[in-house]
């Protein structure tokens, strides 16, 4: 059986918001304990979720398979790539957060994950993807081709159906 690298598209908003409430949570208690454990298990969560999307991280799968599934909203519905480029820019910091703390540059470590304390709110307190927002800048100079995300480059279906925030 071959393994399938691939991420949800499109994306439940209320899962990737709830995701990034977590991310906020491990973070915060990093930052109070000063574990290098709690490195490990994001940096694990963020790889996960950026090779398979929700299905091999325990962070994901609790949100998609139990959290969402029994909250009474109307999701809404994002295009996965973005997400996955969002996900890819959590793992870039808790790679280099994980690398200055085994070198014991615990400050660095603690400074960076602060920033992705600051991204993950936004995501999960506030709806404002910033790994999205830089993935859009992205597209729109031409270092991500269209092709990556058509539904990306032509948003105006989404606009008419209604699930873009103008």
């Amino acid at each position: 059986m071959a393994i399938r690298f691939d991420f949800p598209n499109p994306v439940n908003e209320t899962s990737a918001r709830l995701v990034a409430t977590g991310v906020v949570a491990m973070g915060v208690a990093f930052v109070a304990l000063q574990s290098g454990w709690i490195l490990i298990a994001l940096t694990y969560g963020f790889l996960a979720r950026v090779l398979f999307g929700p299905r091999f991280s325990p962070l994901g799968r609790f949100v998609t398979d139990v959290i969402t599934p029994r909250l009474n909203l109307r999701h809404r519905l994002s295009p996965g790539q973005p997400k996955r480029f969002a996900q890819g820019i959590g793992l870039l910091f808790s790679v280099v957060a994980s690398v200055a703390w085994i070198f014991g540059a615990h400050t660095v470590a603690t400074v960076v994950i602060i920033m992705l304390i600051a991204a993950a709110s936004l995501e999960a307190f506030v709806g404002f993807c910033l790994g999205c927002a830089i993935f859009k800048v992205l597209m729109r100079v031409g270092v991500i081709p269209e092709s990556v995300c058509f539904e990306c480059a032509d948003i105006s279906r989404r606009i008419e159906e209604g699930t873009v925030r103008a």
